[in-house]
């Protein structure tokens, strides 16, 4: 009876399927705003009530002032764990807590307009290639199955701990995924339509 239930625990922990799925809002932002393009693919396999989980996107920014115009692009990922408080669901919904290491790699721009009575109107401009920068994420959400094989659902992201590489004549601004360094701390919404793979017969 022990070894039955043993094989039973054992046969929980094994994968049953892949969900593959694309974030809706960098491609809404993407279409509705010129300053942004973008977009974000994500992954997660189940392992009993634990889900391995993998983001991975790229996004290019723009902003602009009076006398100034500052742009980056640059590829990021992330990798974690989500554990599911729904129990025994068979739809396998999800109501779930996670945490996040991203990671980023991109390049910044700033353009600035200088008049000098002298020299006249003059264009500086900075450019800082092979920027890196990693920060951790605390992770909730939901994930409700539509339909079949597909699923759709959102996640709420707490970003902090934001560490970079912080070199050249221009200070670290925007780090694609994570966003605006100006304050320790900032937030992240994904709302996301995904596709299960089986694995397995369950």
């Amino acid at each position: 009876m022990a070894a039955q239930k043993t094989d039973t625990v054992r046969q929980s922990f094994i994968p049953t399927g892949i969900r593959l799925g694309a974030d809706m809002i960098p491609v809404v932002y993407t279409y509705a705003d010129k300053r942004f393009r973008g977009f974000e693919f994500s992954a997660d396999i189940d392992f009993y009530r634990y889900y391995l989980a993998a983001d991975v996107g790229r996004w290019e920014r723009s902003m602009a002032g009076n006398d100034s115009r500052y742009s980056n692009s640059g590829n990021y990922y992330r990798v974690g764990m989500d554990i599911n408080f729904l129990k025994k669901d068979p739809d396998r919904n999800m109501l779930f807590f996670g945490v996040r290491y991203g990671r980023s790699r991109f390049d910044e721009t700033l353009e600035r307009t200088i008049t000098d009575p002298v020299w006249g109107t003059q264009t500086d401009r900075i450019l800082v290639t092979g920027r890196s920068a990693g920060w951790l994420e605390i992770t909730g959400g939901l994930r409700v199955r539509m339909y079949k094989f597909i699923w759709m659902g959102y996640t709420v992201r707490y970003k902090f701990g934001l560490h970079t590489q912080d070199t050249g004549p221009l200070d670290v601004y925007d780090v694609p995924g994570y966003g605006s360094t100006v304050k320790p701390v900032t937030w992240g919404f994904n709302y996301l339509i995904m596709v299960r793979l089986p694995l397995r017969r369950e």
